[in-house]
């Protein structure tokens, strides 16, 4: 008993996310030298790490799709909270921080998790199967979430500029919630198999042959040292902004180009286990984690600022500019054409890969 207590506490992956909080909590709204800065993004690695690890765990646990909704869920929830206490304390600097992180969680799940897992599947099986029907409908949600969220708001008449009048967004904020609670039913009870892997023959992969599922005790401690993680993810990645904000205004990069770094930071752990999960041929897996973080980022996002908006001041900018509509359009007309076959090549991968460059650099160089 001594030697399993012992081996759990010198467990990296419990010790880790335990010190990045604490850290988290010495350096919170402080400004840090150099050293600081780099121990925080060396403790903010760590816990990318810790999280996807804990994230398998519980996954292993509870099955497929509740695994990847997990992670999904829990930081885009820690997200929501961290964009909802910036909008209220930053001042007018932040009246579009919502619009553009919503934009750049979905670009980058879309585009950078679903091309990335599209091409180490592809490298290692020459084709990625995958179930069309589940992916098709999930493509749909999320199309038809970042429509009413980011895309209406340019072309509404009620209020001057991109945003919405007060009646208009309460009701995308309640069509956000409606849509995503009707896929969460969809996706876990009635169409459950729509949402499983699949192997190149097309049978269903429910659960992990390989190994026995964890026991209760162990999954409740990685889901809470899950959480743990995330927190610390979240918030160390905001604490390493103001050297990134350095950073950006010393390559003459727009101040946008901040949230964009950050996204990418932030959805670390789900890039890192949608791309361990294509290595394993649970193409399914990843595309649950790609397009469930996008669709859990615009469906909690919006209705959590709606709700804000009743104490912040000032506009809230939530319509896309031209450049980016034009991304979005093209992200959501390519993401069809690769889910509806229900298999995919090295060049499906690419093409997203390629469109997720071409945000990054549009958003570097507007």
């Amino acid at each position: 008993m001594i030697a399993l207590i012992r081996s759990r506490l010198t467990n990296w992956t419990v010790f880790i996310p335990i010190l990045a909080v604490v850290l988290l909590v010495l350096t919170w709204g402080r400004d840090l030298p150099g050293v600081a800065v780099a121990l925080v993004a060396a403790f903010l690695a760590g816990a990318v790490l810790a999280a996807v690890h804990h994230a398998e765990v519980v996954a292993h646990k509870v099955g497929e799709p509740y695994g990847s909704m997990v992670l999904a869920v829990a930081v885009t929830v820690i997200e929501v909270a961290l964009i909802v206490t910036l909008m209220i304390s930053g001042g007018e600097k932040t009246q579009s921080l919502a619009r553009d992180t919503v934009f750049a969680a979905v670009m980058i799940t879309c585009n950078g998790i679903l091309g990335l897992s599209l091409l180490i599947a592809t490298l290692r099986r020459r084709v990625a199967v995958f179930n069309s029907e589940g992916t098709g409908g999930a493509l749909a949600t999320v199309a038809t979430l970042a429509t009413l969220s980011l895309v209406v708001p340019s072309f509404t008449t009620s209020r001057p500029g991109p945003e919405f009048s007060p009646a208009q967004l309460t009701f995308a904020a309640v069509a956000s919630l409606a849509l995503y609670g009707l896929f969460v039913m969809v996706q876990t009870g009635r169409h459950r198999d729509y949402f499983l892997p699949v192997t190149s023959e097309g049978r269903l992969l429910d659960g992990d042959a390989h190994a026995d599922p964890p026991s209760t005790r162990t999954a409740l401690a990685s889901l809470g040292l899950l959480l743990v993680s995330l927190v610390a993810v979240v918030g160390l990645a905001k604490t390493v902004s103001p050297a990134i904000e350095a950073g950006v205004a010393a390559a003459n990069l727009p101040p946008a180009f901040v949230g964009v770094v950050i996204a990418l930071l932030v959805l670390l752990p789900e890039t890192l286990a949608a791309a361990r999960a294509a290595r394993r041929d649970r193409v399914q897996i990843s595309l649950n984690l790609a397009l469930g973080s996008a669709m859990a980022s615009i469906g909690l996002t919006i209705p959590a600022i709606a709700l804000a908006s009743i104490w912040l001041e000032g506009p809230l900018l939530l319509g896309l500019g031209g450049t980016q509509l034009a991304l979005l359009a093209l992200t959501a007309v390519t993401g069809v054409l690769t889910v509806v076959p229900g298999r995919a090549t090295v060049l499906q991968g690419g093409v997203h890969l390629v469109l997720l460059a071409a945000f990054v650099f549009l958003a570097a160089s507007p």
